[in-house]
């Protein structure tokens, strides 16, 4: 019988807090869905090809903000816990991940990350651009509920969620500006807010602006998402180990 394949999932580094850290609902909403999961934590970018060959999915996961330096953006008096450890780290970890065919999940940072990783850019408040139509995130950083449409012939709708309109949890006050050629946008909040990307090249790489593991455990369709990527991962798996 096939193990359960192994999910990295990225973490938050030590500069703020002297520990290394990830909210506990990632860990479940893998385990839910039959993975087994190994924290990353940052520090160490020269050793991506060594931790993707230890993986058989990799999750970028939330967190603070990434230096607007690195896609030549403005700072924000709003800009919160940079950690230029982290932000190397990933963004190295994302670019041997999207050269490899390793299943990818980006949330929230994450989706950032791999969009900046890509040479996209960053919007740094979403009110000072989109003002209050939809709230992102409530006042004291917290998160809150709007809506996602997505694009009825886009990955998530035909393979993970199957549902056109999905309500989400979201906690994000930044969202991409711009994105490379090789990411395809395929969801928007009701103001335009960008909420889903999907690589065009690679074998199975989302990402999404909101926080799907806050809900898994009580909306089917945030815990598909868990499902189909695990689920890749597997297949993923299996093909390396015939080849």
């Amino acid at each position: 019988m096939m193990q359960p394949p192994i999910i990295g999932i990225t973490t938050s580094g030590h500069a703020h807090t002297s520990s290394y850290c990830l909210p506990s609902s990632y860990v479940a909403a893998v385990k839910a869905a039959g993975g087994v999961v190994l924290l990353i934590p940052p520090g160490e970018p020269e050793a991506s090809h060594v931790i993707l060959q230890r993986i058989d999915g990799l999750i970028f996961s939330g967190g603070g903000d990434i230096d607007p330096a690195i896609y030549n953006g403005a700072m924000h008096p709003t800009i919160y816990n940079v950690d230029p450890e982290r932000d190397h780290a990933e963004i190295a970890l994302a670019q041997v991940a999207l050269t490899s065919d390793i299943p990818i999940l980006g949330i929230c940072r994450g989706l950032e990350v791999l969009a900046v990783a890509t040479g996209g850019t960053l919007i740094p408040h979403l009110p000072d651009e989109y003002g209050e139509v939809v709230t992102h995130r409530a006042e004291q950083l917290l998160s809150i509920q709007h809506s996602v449409d997505l694009i009825p012939d886009s990955r998530l709708v035909q393979e993970v969620i199957g549902a056109i309109a999905v309500d989400v949890i979201s906690w994000h006050h930044q969202a991409v500006r711009t994105v490379s050629p090789e990411w395809r946008v395929t969801g928007w909040a009701a103001d335009g807010v960008i909420e889903a990307l999907e690589h065009k090249y690679h074998p199975w790489a989302i990402a999404l602006q909101w926080h799907p593991e806050l809900s898994s455990s009580i909306d089917p369709l945030q815990h598909r998402i868990f499902e189909a990527f695990v689920a890749a991962t597997r297949q993923a798996a299996m093909a390396n180990r015939e080849y």
